[in-house]
C-alpha cells in the first residue's frame, strides 16, 4: 500500500484547475507556508523579513477567506447566517477584508492581547474566538482532505461544518464590533430611514420652488451636502412637523443625529412661525448659496442664478430693513397653514388661519408671543441672519459630529432622487451596432496589454487562448492603477485576472467568466476590462 504522503502527492489537484476546492487546496497551502516560515524566523534578527512575511500573511488569509465565501455560496447559499445586523455598523467600517480583520482580531484575543473591553465582554469575546478559530482549522482540514479526493462535491460532513463556522464568524463579528463602536439599535435605524424620507421630501420641493435644478442632483454638486440638510431643518420644522423632527416628543424620542439640537431647534422653529411667506423663501434661497457676507441679501448670487427663482417679494419695501418691533404681521395671529400656500414664494396669500386640529400639528402662536420675539431684533435683516446661521450651524455639525451618518442618509438620498437611466428599446441591437455603452465611462488604464494590442485582445476571444497574462508582481506596484489610490493596511492590493494588472477593491469589483483563458467561472476583473474588453454576452449571462 503506497504512503499516505505519496498518496496525497498523486491525488494533488493541479494549479490550472477552475474548482473551488483546487483553489482552496492551493490557498491554504500558501497559509501553511508563510505561518512555518514565520515561525522559524528570529524577528529580532531580521525584523524587516518578519514584517515581509506577516503582510505575506495578511496577503494570504485574505486570499483563503475569499475562497472560502465562495465555497459557502456555492455550498450553503441557503443556510447562511443572517448579516442583516451590518446595518447597524458605522459606515467606514464596511470595507472589503473586513473579514480579514475579524480572524485577526480573533487571534490577538487568543494570544491575550489588550482589549478596550470590559471585563465581562472580554472574557465572552475570547471564548468566541477559540471557537471561531477552532471551528476554521476543522474548516481547513476538512476541505484539504475532500479536494484531495472528490473536489467537485460537497457531501453533508462539509456541508456541517461550513454552516458552524459561518455562524460562529457571524456571531464574533457582531460581538466584537460592538465592543469597541457604538452600533445602531433598530429603533435609531428606522429613525435614520424617517430622516431620509425628510430629505427626499425636502429635496422634492426644493426641486419644485426652483431652489435647486435636477441637473445639480444628477451631477452630485458638493455644495448639495450642506443645503439639503440646511432645508430639511425648515421642511421638518414647519411643513411636516409631525416627522422625524417632532419638538412634541422628547429628544430621547428623536434620532441621534439631531437630539443634540433639541432645544436649539425649538428656538429656530418658534422664529421660523413668526416669517411671513415671503420671509421664509428669502431665507430658503440665502440658504442655498454659499455667500456667507450676506446671507440674506436679495441678490441672485451667480452660481446659483438658474437654481433660485427672481421673482422679488411682494412687498412695497425691502423686508431687510423693515425694523421688527412695530410690525406684527398678520401671520403671528394664525396657524401655519397647509403647504401649499408655504411652498409657493408668489403667492400673495399669507398662512391663514386653522382649525386646532391642523394637520400641521404646530400650535397657534398669540400676537404678543410674535411681537415678543421680533422685538428681540433691530431689523428684519438681523432676524434673518439669525435664523441663518443657527439653521447653517446645525448643518455644519451634522457635517462634524455626524459625518459617517449624514453620509448614509445622503447617498441613499441621491440614489432615489437622480434621475434614472431610460432603458433603450432594442439593447441588444443597440450594443451590437454601437457597441457597450459602458465604455463611454470606462476608466482608463495606463500601459492596459490588451488596450496596447487591441487586435491580440480580440483574437484571443476568438480563438479561445489558454494563455494567462502576465501579473504585475505585488512589490512593484504601490497604488492602484486605475484611480492611483496608494495601497495601505486597509486597502489591499487585488489581481485582474484579465489584464494582470493590480487594483484597489472599488476598481475590480466585477466578476466573470473567462473562458478564453480557462475560466470557466466568475473571477475577479476590473472595472476597465469588465466594460471595455469583454464582450456583453459573457457579462449578460453572469448578470442572470
Amino acid at each position: 500500500m503506497l504512503p499516505a504522503a505519496l498518496r496525497r502527492w498523486l491525488r494533488r489537484p493541479k494549479r490550472s484547475d477552475p474548482r473551488l476546492l483546487s483553489q482552496f487546496f492551493f490557498a491554504d497551502e500558501e497559509v501553511t507556508r508563510v505561518v512555518a516560515e514565520i515561525n522559524g524566523l528570529n524577528a529580532e534578527l531580521d525584523p524587516q523579513q518578519y514584517l515581509v512575511l506577516l503582510n505575506q500573511l495578511h496577503l494570504s488569509q485574505a486570499h483563503l477567506l475569499a475562497v472560502l465565501e465562495q465555497i459557502m455560496e456555492e455550498c450553503i447559499p441557503t443556510q447562511r447566517h443572517s448579516r442583516d445586523y451590518l446595518v447597524k455598523f458605522p459606515e467606514e467600517l464596511l470595507v472589503d477584508n473586513l473579514g480579514n480583520h475579524m480572524l485577526f482580531a480573533a487571534e490577538c484575543l487568543l494570544a491575550g492581547t489588550f482589549l478596550e473591553a470590559e471585563e465581562m465582554d472580554g472574557a465572552q469575546l475570547r471564548a468566541q474566538a477559540r471557537n471561531l478559530l477552532c471551528s476554521l482549522e476543522l474548516v481547513r482540514t476538512v476541505l484539504r482532505e475532500q479536494s484531495l479526493s472528490q473536489p467537485g462535491s460537497y457531501p453533508e460532513p462539509v456541508r456541517a461544518v461550513l454552516i458552524q463556522f459561518d455562524r460562529l464568524f457571524a456571531e464574533f463579528e457582531l460581538s466584537y464590533v460592538s465592543s469597541l463602536v457604538a452600533v445602531k439599535s433598530p429603533e435609531e435605524i428606522y429613525r435614520q430611514q424617517e430622516i431620509v424620507v425628510l430629505f427626499c421630501e425636502t429635496v422634492e420641493r426644493a426641486l419644485r420652488l426652483g431652489y435647486l435644478t435636477q441637473e445639480m442632483i444628477d451631477g452630485y454638486e458638493p455644495l448639495l451636502m450642506f443645503t439639503i440638510p440646511r432645508l430639511a431643518i425648515i421642511s421638518g420644522l414647519l411643513i411636516y412637523p409631525e416627522g422625524p423632527l417632532s419638538l412634541e416628543q422628547s429628544s430621547e424620542q428623536m434620532s441621534q443625529v439631531f437630539s443634540p439640537f433639541y432645544n436649539l431647534l425649538k428656538k429656530i422653529r418658534d422664529l421660523l412661525q413668526v416669517l411671513s411667506a415671503e420671509e421664509l423663501c428669502l431665507l430658503e434661497r440665502s440658504l442655498c448659496t454659499a455667500e456667507s457676507e450676506d446671507p440674506c441679501g436679495l441678490a441672485t448670487p451667480t452660481a446659483w442664478g438658474s437654481a433660485i427663482p427672481r421673482a422679488d417679494p411682494p412687498a412695497p419695501w425691502s423686508l431687510l430693513e423693515v425694523p421688527c418691533a412695530p410690525r406684527v404681521p398678520s401671520t403671528c395671529t394664525a396657524q401655519l397653514g397647509p403647504s401649499s400656500t408655504v411652498d409657493d414664494p408668489d403667492t400673495d396669500q399669507h398662512w391663514g388661519p386653522q382649525s386646532p386640529r391642523s394637520s400641521s400639528g404646530l400650535n397657534a402662536t398669540p400676537a404678543a408671543r410674535c411681537l415678543e420675539l421680533r422685538s428681540r431684533y433691530s431689523s428684519t435683516k438681523d432676524m434673518l441672519h439669525t435664523l441663518f446661521v443657527c439653521i447653517s450651524g446645525v448643518a455644519d455639525q451634522l457635517q462634524t459630529n455626524f459625518a459617517s451618518d449624514l453620509r448614509s442618509i445622503l447617498k441613499t438620498v441621491f440614489k432615489i432622487v437622480t434621475s434614472q437611466a431610460e432603458p433603450s428599446e432594442e439593447p441588444g441591437a443597440s450594443q451590437e451596432e454601437d457597441g457597450d455603452p459602458c465604455l463611454v465611462d470606462a476608466p482608463q488604464v495606463a500601459n492596459c496589454p490588451l488596450c496596447c494590442s487591441p487586435a491580440e485582445a480580440a483574437g484571443l476571444r476568438r480563438t479561445g487562448a489558454h494563455r494567462l497574462p502576465e501579473w504585475v508582481p505585488d512589490s512593484t506596484c504601490s497604488q492602484c492603477s486605475a484611480c492611483r489610490s496608494p495601497f495601505t493596511l486597509l486597502r489591499r492590493r487585488h489581481h485582474c485576472r484579465s489584464c494582470g494588472k493590480i487594483f484597489c477593491a472599488r476598481c475590480s469589483p466585477h466578476a466573470a467568466a473567462l473562458p478564453h483563458y480557462g475560466q470557466p467561472k466568475p473571477v475577479r476583473v476590473c472595472t476597465h476590462c469588465y466594460t471595455t474588453h469583454l464582450s456583453p454576452v459573457p457579462r449578460r449571462n453572469q448578470s442572470q
